[in-house]
């Protein structure tokens, strides 16, 4: 199978995201989130090889089929990609442990807070570590521990997400941490809003709900589809309904699914508070309904009672294209606002 040849940077861009390449080993810096069930080794190597970087999804998979799915993104794309390993999975350690001994160039770590042995055995083996930051706070821990950069992710993101806004956390950590590559992520859905971005001082941008409406990714036609038809407000994130069972919000359309998902923390605060259960059982019995629900949603196609995990952006999509078009009009919208700002600016 032939390699796409990548889409170029342009060389005023270059100005203002060069960092982000240097960091990424990449033509953009333009990052295409772990998405569980979907971005897998086809969506990964085809980010990387169009000159982005994709990141592969560990989610809570079989040790072995995560293996397998980094040595499958190999074979697809000798360009960098990272993997990114979910800290409150089961199987965390073992997928850490199988990205080190692979030598997979950047290592991304999501979900909770990783300790600082896990940081220091990924930067061991040879990777960049990436961690995600929410508050400032863990910002501010997750440097101390040695991350080589990090991903400022706003609460307008899709999947698992923090409780503070995107235009927030500019304020306080990317203008806060100028020593420190940091990727935004969190509501973005144009090129000229990466171009903001950079010239605010971010290395790049990570986007997941974008990605999901290339013709290459394999989420099924019914998820895209509800995805076009949605509006930014209809995707709203889950409450926690006890400090006994902390949870991870969730940003996802709302369906059956979030319904759901309210009947199981009542189920599972019941059974933490008569001793059936301990809480981080409880917890993994939560990360199991998500993993399983967005599967229904985004491989089997069932809308209705499946996770639709999405972003507040998604209310700007507006069609399935190639993934090339798309990167392609990231870059051209990007290149404009530099333009535009230049002009501004006389």
């Amino acid at each position: 199978m032939a390699v796409p040849t990548p889409v170029k940077s342009t060389e005023r861009l270059d100005r203002i995201w060069g960092r982000g390449k240097d960091f990424l080993g990449t033509e953009l810096p333009i990052m295409c989130g772990a998405m569980t069930w979907i971005s897998d080794p086809g969506l990964v190597s085809l980010m990387s090889n169009l000159g982005a970087f994709g990141v592969l999804a560990a989610g809570n998979m079989p040790p072995e089929l995560f293996a397998e799915y980094v040595d499958e993104t190999r074979k697809l794309t000798n360009k960098p990609f990272a993997g990114n390993v979910i800290t409150i999975a089961p199987n965390y350690l073992q997928h850490l442990d199988i990205l080190c001994e692979r030598k997979v160039s950047h290592i991304v770590f999501a979900g909770s807070i990783p300790r600082q042995s896990e940081v220091q055995k990924a930067k061991d083996s040879g990777a960049k570590v990436l961690c995600f930051a929410s508050t400032d706070s863990i910002a501010k821990r997750m440097i101390s521990y040695g991350a080589d950069g990090l991903i400022l992710e706003g609460s307008e993101a899709g999947g698992h997400i923090g409780h503070v806004s995107t235009i927030v956390l500019l304020q306080e950590i990317l203008f806060a941490f100028p020593e420190v590559p940091i990727f935004v992520a969190g509501g973005i859905a144009t090129g000229k809003m990466i171009a903001h971005l950079a010239l605010m001082g971010a290395a790049g941008a990570q986007m997941g709900t974008r990605f999901v409406l290339a013709e290459e990714c394999n989420a099924h036609e019914k998820f895209k589809n509800v995805f076009i038809r949605a509006r930014s407000r209809e995707a709203v994130s889950t409450p926690q309904y006890s400090a006994m069972l902390p949870v991870v919000s969730v940003r996802a359309l709302n369906n059956h699914a979030m319904s759901h998902f309210g009947e199981l923390q009542l189920q599972l605060l019941e059974k933490l508070k008569d001793g059936e259960l301990g809480r981080q059982d409880a917890q993994f019995k939560v990360e199991e309904y998500w993993v399983g629900s967005l599967r229904d949603a985004a491989v089997a196609g069932d809308v209705e009672h499946g996770s639709l995990m999405a972003g507040q952006s998604v209310g700007m999509m507006r069609k399935v294209q190639p993934l090339r078009e798309i990167i392609e009009d990231l870059v051209a919208e990007a290149d404009t606002a530099v333009g535009e700002v230049s002009a501004r600016l006389g």
